[in-house]
């Protein structure tokens, strides 16, 4: 007859490593949980438009906007991009983005430059002065800036929008990118020195190529900002025909019956443009910033 012995006690060492790895898959499966109930409310609000920009007007007149799709119609985007005016207002939107994209760029840059590979008296307090017109709300400028815009003769064009946006972003975009050619070894430009390279050919040549990865990242972030933004326009501008795509949306509006299958075929033409920039710069969107803002 056969006995069989009992299996060695387990020690309290081993046990250990089992609780924390069952510990570890609890916080994970949590933390999945969490962050795939977030994504999918993040989702649901753009799966909707785009659901509702493909239905038809009586579909969604006699099933109602939050009902599921019963009909299938791509003539929404002809009719927001011709009739509803989203082609001349898309138009618009590129006139103000890319001057504004550049021309701030390039002045950040520069003051960066100065601000960050020199000594300048005051340099700290210019550059918490930049940076501090980003902190008030744009709520309390409105008028004055409207005001400003009526004084100067430029009321009502592209051209002021183009200086409004340019002026309120430069601060920040100064501030990223000093942050970022601060970290830039001074040995680089002491040689450039010695070689001869003055100012204007140390910037342009050297040092502004070595920034390139916090430009494209503030170049991705300067264009959504621009392009979406529509409390500035709507200051600014008073006549349709100068109107971005962001403002021009509200036209597409009516008082008292809404396309909401137009109006969400022009916000989905809307969102295109910004999308494929962020799709091209995504490497340097979140690289970019995140060295610029910590060196």
């Amino acid at each position: 007859m056969t006995t069989t012995r009992p299996a060695p006690p387990v020690a309290p060492e081993e046990r250990v490593p089992a609780k924390r790895n069952h510990k570890r898959q609890g916080r994970t499966f949590g933390f999945h949980l969490v962050a795939g109930g977030l994504s999918v409310l993040w989702l649901l609000p753009i799966v909707l438009v785009i659901t509702t920009s493909v239905r038809s007007f009586s579909d969604i007149a006699s099933n109602g906007l939050g009902a599921l799709p019963h009909s299938f119609d791509l003539s929404s985007f002809g009719e927001a991009w011709g009739v509803g005016g989203g082609g001349h207002a898309m138009l618009n939107s590129f006139i103000v983005t890319i001057p504004t994209v550049l021309l701030s760029l390039l002045l950040a840059s520069a003051a960066a430059f100065a601000l960050s590979r020199y000594r300048i008296p005051f340099r700290r307090t210019i550059i918490l002065l930049m940076l501090s017109g980003n902190l008030l709300p744009p709520q309390i400028l409105l008028v004055p800036v409207s005001k400003l815009s009526e004084l100067l003769g430029i009321y009502d064009t592209l051209t002021a929008l183009i200086i409004v946006q340019v002026a309120f972003g430069l601060g920040f975009y100064t501030f990223v990118l000093q942050g970022f050619m601060r970290s830039i070894p001074d040995e680089i430009q002491q040689a450039a020195l010695i070689d001869g390279a003055g100012p204007i050919a140390i910037f342009w040549r050297i040092i502004l190529p070595m920034t390139r990865p916090a430009l494209a990242a503030l170049g991705a972030l300067a264009f959504t900002w621009t392009f979406n933004d529509l409390l500035w326009s709507i200051t600014v501008l008073r006549t349709e025909t100068v109107m971005p795509v962001t403002p021009a949306l509200l036209g597409l509006q009516g008082q008292y019956v809404s396309n909401w299958n137009v109006i969400a075929a022009g916000s989905v033409i809307a969102a295109v443009p910004t999308v494929a920039v962020f799709l091209r710069f995504q490497k340097h969107f979140i690289s970019g910033l995140a060295i610029g803002a910590i060196k």
